[in-house]
């Protein structure tokens, strides 16, 4: 009878012993495997309904409309979020308004480039307008571009279908690559 109450004794040490090392294990599993979580992410602020006007010298250069703002520049590569689309006017030194309108944008803030996606749109003071779905402005070089297909439709009718495009913010210098056209030529 002693040997078979030792034994119990004994498998109660045991199993108690390898319930305390599996706890243990586990917790340091975990503490592990918690390290590895990705962290979500999440904006320092948002603002709703937000309209910015940005002047030079008393007058509007640029004024910004968009239903949701996100700013995330405590980020390492700090930007800010238009998930719900943006429509920016631009007005040059003769005070004419250009129009940029898109479902989407994000403005990198360390390399002052903007990625404009779907249903981008520009429409310019002389009534250009460009169509695509998806659109880069690098602010610093002042160059816009897209690899993507695009469609230019000029104020005299004219119409260019293009796969990718680059060209400066005025337009004026524009380089079309494979692109197909209907032109109005006037007799």
């Amino acid at each position: 009878m002693y040997i078979k109450e030792s034994l119990i004794i004994q498998f109660k040490n045991i199993a108690a012993i390898a319930i305390a090392a599996m706890f243990f294990s586990c917790n340091e599993r975990l503490s592990t495997v918690r390290k590895w979580e990705v962290q979500e992410i999440k904006p320092q602020t948002s603002g709703q309904g937000i309209k910015l006007v940005y002047t030079d010298s008393g007058k509007i250069k640029a004024f910004l409309r968009t239903p949701l703002m996100q700013d995330f520049t405590q980020l390492d590569f700090g930007y800010r979020a238009f998930p719900e689309g943006l429509e920016l006017d631009f007005y040059d030194e003769k005070n004419q308004k250009n129009t940029i309108k898109a479902d989407y944008g994000i403005l990198y803030e360390q390399t002052s480039l903007v990625d404009l996606q779907n249903n981008v749109v520009i429409t310019t003071s002389d009534s250009v307008v460009l169509k695509a779905n998806q659109l880069y402005w690098d602010q610093s070089k002042q160059w816009v571009f897209s690899d993507v297909p695009y469609q230019v439709q000029f104020k005299n009718g004219a119409v260019n279908n293009g796969e990718s495009f680059d060209a400066n913010e005025k337009f004026n210098k524009f380089i079309s690559r494979s692109n197909k056209g209907m032109q109005v030529i006037d007799q």
